[in-house]
């Protein structure tokens, strides 16, 4: 999520939930604040979900409770893995159970990027900058939900729940440290991590499945064919993206904000390896060459992009667009139009990958951003649907080779109702 000079106050709502989340302040880093803004969220979600059991008889189960603690990763003076501002990575991990023991889910935690030496100095004194600021104890729920009825194909499976503590989306290198007093190891980290899940039990693996959430969905899909390259050839390996394919597109002053603020990540922290930004950090090359196979969640009127890529506050100095950015209910026909113009290019530059029948997608037209880690939006009986089948059920679909899935939502917004759409006025 690139860094902006600034982000309005907001109280995130989804009406038929009653849900009032924390007011997020002013920052001058967009990306801390819209990541800080989601984690609230989906915590708040957590805590206002029905407490009463709803376990299917005969399933082991964990408490939906359950909170999972933070490991810190080991040898770290050996592998050279460290966050931004030097301390240890972290993951959270709930070991698999019954016919899961050997399956496993890892999810890439999101947010966004920095890509400056000041706005990756600033990252570096929170939780997506240094494991010093990382919660002890989180709540595992959506895709890493322990709860058959939340997550009915892999509640029992091993989960993990990686910390994103580099700026690059788990790509940067030591190399472009130049003295910095910052450590670019995105890369290491990845590295790291992978050989520290492999002996504890990753490496027997029969089945698993990466994904990630924003930038962690960028990074799914940028070390997706590594990871099954990690893995024992006869398992089955997947991959899935949530709201991560950032589409290179100008915004509504004509500028090109995301290619260029793609273009100052790759310098500040990717320089050795990615000499061409558009190969190596936007999902639409990425996606070409990866030969594992790939999910894509994506809502069609993402509101981070939207805020941030079609309408950033640069490209707006009068506000007309301010109600707009902030309840896509509040837009009018013009801006509907300019929209629903975004929703064709992502589905235009989907196209070509519509032929590849190992790429299974659901892009759902609703105005949100993430939907795999919140029960609310992953799989209940309020849950978006497209042909009446939930997230959680496409990606069961998809995985299991059950049904091939290319699930594409109604044309214009507000053609599903089934959509939890974000609220931020």
């Amino acid at each position: 999520m690139p860094h902006s000079s600034s982000s309005p106050s907001s109280v995130p709502t989804i009406s038929n939930l009653r849900f009032r989340a924390l007011i997020l302040g002013f920052s001058k880093n967009y990306a801390i604040a819209a990541f800080v803004f989601l984690l609230l969220f989906s915590l708040s979600i957590f805590s206002h979900l029905d407490s009463r059991s709803r376990s299917r008889p005969g399933y082991p189960s964990h408490p939906r409770s359950t909170l999972v603690p933070l490991t810190l990763l080991r040898n770290v003076n050996r592998t050279r893995a460290l966050c931004l501002d030097g301390s240890a990575p972290g993951y959270h991990f709930q070991s698999g159970f019954g016919s899961g023991s050997r399956n496993w889910l890892l999810h890439i935690e999101g947010g966004g990027w920095c890509n400056s030496i000041a706005s990756c100095t600033q990252r570096k004194f929170t939780h997506l900058g240094s494991s010093n600021y990382m919660e002890k104890l989180i709540p595992f729920s959506g895709i890493l939900s322990p709860d058959p009825s939340q997550n009915p194909d892999f509640f029992n499976w091993n989960k993990v729940k990686i910390r994103y503590c580099d700026g690059a989306s788990f790509a940067g290198h030591p190399e472009s440290e130049r003295g910095s007093e910052l450590f670019f190891r995105g890369q290491v980290i990845w590295e790291a991590i992978m050989d520290e899940l492999l002996s504890i039990g990753l490496s027997e693996a029969k089945q698993a499945l990466l994904s990630g959430c924003s930038a962690g969905g960028l990074a799914a899909l940028i070390h997706c064919d590594n990871f099954r390259q990690v893995l024992p050839k006869e398992a089955t390996v997947k991959c899935l993206s949530d709201a991560g394919f950032f589409l290179d597109e100008k915004d509504i002053s004509g500028n090109s904000t995301m290619r260029s603020f793609y273009h100052d990540v790759a310098q500040l922290q990717v320089t050795i390896k990615c000499i061409f930004v558009m190969q190596c950090l936007f999902p639409q090359e990425i996606v070409k060459n990866i030969k594992t196979p790939l999910f894509l969640v994506h809502p069609a009127y993402d509101f981070w992009q939207i805020r941030n890529i079609l309408v950033p506050q640069g490209s707006d100095p009068l506000g007309h667009w301010q109600s707009c950015r902030l309840n896509i209910r509040n837009c009018n026909a013009n801006m509907i139009d300019k929209l629903d113009g975004y929703r064709g290019s992502l589905l235009k530059t989907l196209n070509e990958f519509l032929q590849r029948k190992e790429i299974g997608m659901f892009i759902n037209s609703c105005f949100v951003h993430c939907q795999t880690e919140m029960e609310v939006t992953w799989h209940s009986p309020n849950s978006p649907k497209i042909n009446d089948k939930t997230i959680a059920e496409s990606v069961g679909d998809w995985y299991f080779d059950r049904e091939a899935v290319k699930r594409i939502d109604c044309s214009s917004f507000p053609c599903n109702p089934t959509c939890h759409n974000m609220d931020f006025t």
